[in-house]
């Protein structure tokens, strides 16, 4: 906190996923609507979004120019991958953690996000090979 924000990339159970400057895992919301966020009040208490203070930086593996910031209802500067604001989880008690994947909070479902600025809808505890074993990809 003071400086500004980063987005880098972290190899974790779930593949390569964007996380802050201090490793922790950062998750999108699908009920935000664009870059505006659906979370505040008792949601941000749980899934605190992450702040901008001043130009976000990018740390190895992200891409500069999905990173972006969004206004929050309070005015404050939040954020932003690929047009998705980020936010941490509370339950995530050191780097690398992920245990908001998939959790259903708050009236929707809170993904990892790849790189490429897109959720990331697997599981940890599943192997994350090709995927067609589940029948999805042919």
């Amino acid at each position: 906190s003071g400086g500004p924000a980063t987005v880098g990339v972290a190899t974790t159970g779930l593949g390569k996923i964007l996380v802050d400057s201090t490793g922790r895992t950062l998750y999108l919301f699908k009920k935000d609507s664009g870059t505006r966020s659906a979370c505040s009040g008792a949601c941000a208490s749980a899934w605190p979004p992450v702040r901008a203070n001043g130009k976000p930086t990018v740390g190895p593996g992200a891409n500069a120019s999905l990173v972006g910031t969004t206004a929050r209802s309070d005015g404050t500067p939040q954020v932003t991958y690929n047009g998705h604001p980020l936010y941490l989880y509370q339950g995530d008690e050191k780097p690398g953690d992920t245990t908001g994947q998939g959790l259903t909070a708050f009236g929707a479902p809170w993904w990892v996000l790849s790189p490429a600025g897109n959720q990331v809808t697997g599981q940890a505890s599943s192997s994350g090979g090709g995927g067609s074993s589940y029948g999805g990809g042919y």
